[in-house]
């Protein structure tokens, strides 16, 4: 296959690898940045294996839940505790690893880390400086088809976090509560779940592949409400990175101790 940087047959010979004069270049610059930074948060946060749960108000962070290691407060295991207590094993990992594919794979995330980190292409307008280009036909890029498989287990691990919003209703002295960490739990999962639902995949699978849609009344419908979301799936892929991080450093302070919180009722 040919250079995407080669001149066809017909066109103008410009040798400058773009004629724009605007920043393109700070868009993917602003991505790296904030990816790079995402995922140093991320993965410090998922081996320190500490300050992940608040029991008086069972506040769990989203990076630990479900929490199955033997290394686990048992309260905080809600699928139990199976997994070694080793070092190099996060405490959530039987989730971890899917919900990490889940956004890989999605095209929202495809687009901005090719065009930020592999530069392909850094923007519209401006040539790659690859000298082939091959798409998406090889290892590991072949995986990029597995994505709506990575929406079903996202979704099942929506419900686990749902459930961990809910649990987060809990008083001081038992009984029903609401702290700041509730509303910034409760919070996050909303958000979660408008993320996932306005995944690409979770639309075809509601409209695709349908002739009619006035034979599937619900099906359209709820076509319809996932598009709405879909047109809003770039930023909820950001907005939930950063309530993603910041329901896990809340819960971090809590736990350590840095703060109380607030609560709101008992």
């Amino acid at each position: 296959m040919s250079s995407t940087t080669e001149a066809s047959a017909g066109r103008a010979q410009i040798a400058a690898r773009t004629l724009r004069t605007d920043r393109w270049w700070l868009p993917p610059l602003l991505t790296v940045i904030g990816l790079a930074a995402w995922v140093i948060y991320a993965t410090v946060r998922v081996f320190m294996q500490k300050w992940y749960w608040v029991p008086e108000y069972h506040y769990l962070t989203p990076f630990y839940s479900p929490c199955v290691s033997l290394g686990c407060e048992p309260e905080a295991s809600l699928l139990g505790r199976f997994l070694p207590n080793w070092p190099i094993l996060p405490f959530g990992a039987i989730t971890l690893p899917f919900l990490l594919l889940f956004r890989l794979t999605c095209y929202y995330y495809r687009k901005a880390y090719y065009r930020a980190f592999w530069q392909s292409p850094p923007a519209c307008a401006v040539a790659e400086p690859h000298a082939r280009y091959t798409g998406e036909t090889r290892f590991p890029l072949l995986g990029q088809n597995l994505h709506r498989y990575f929406f079903y287990i996202a979704g099942l691990i929506s419900v686990v976090n749902t459930i961990d919003a809910v649990l987060a209703f809990h008083g001081r002295n038992g009984g029903f509560g609401i702290g700041l960490g509730t509303v910034i739990i409760v919070a996050n999962v909303v958000l979660l779940w408008a993320y996932t639902l306005s995944c690409h995949s979770c639309r075809s699978i509601m409209g695709g592949r349908l002739n009619h849609f006035s034979k599937h009344p619900i099906r359209y419908w709820l076509w319809t409400q996932i598009t709405k979301l879909n047109a809003k799936h770039q930023e909820l892929a950001w907005t939930t990175l950063g309530t993603l991080a910041l329901t896990d450093f809340y819960v971090m302070a809590v736990s350590a101790g840095w703060f109380a919180d607030p609560r709101i009722v008992n």
